[in-house]
């Protein structure tokens, strides 16, 4: 049974980066387009982490994290940020909402799947 993975990001193209990256190591891909429509898929489903952007309209990533660890089924859901930011001040507000990992864009596939294989719950 392949791990699944959500990617969370308003952009379509880089999800699809994102998942024909995921999916061509072998792991099932649920996608949203913010933190809202990410927050509707976790519905009592096994998601084995999630990868999200920090900068999106209706619900921003760290607000999503906060959502998303609030919910007993997904207190220990890891999420690793995707983001074009970098600033400190940023990383420690993900990491405060419970957030595992930070990666800034632009990212490689390889760091990227390196990153899922180290954080992806079993």
């Amino acid at each position: 049974m392949a791990q699944t993975i959500l990617i969370i990001d308003d952009s379509a193209s880089l999800r699809q980066v994102v998942a024909m990256a995921l999916q061509g190591a072998g792991y099932e891909v649920l996608q949203a387009g913010d933190g809202q429509a990410a927050l509707a898929l976790l519905d009592g489903r096994k998601i084995h982490m999630a990868i999200c952007d920090v900068n999106m309209p209706r619900m921003n990533g760290i607000e999503f994290v906060k959502a998303a660890k609030a919910l007993p089924f997904y207190r220990f859901l890891p999420i690793l940020m995707l983001t074009t930011e970098s600033q400190e001040a940023k990383k420690e507000q993900g990491k405060a909402a419970g957030a595992k990992a930070w990666m800034v864009k632009p990212f490689s596939p390889a760091s990227l799947l390196n990153a899922v294989s180290k954080l992806c719950l079993p």
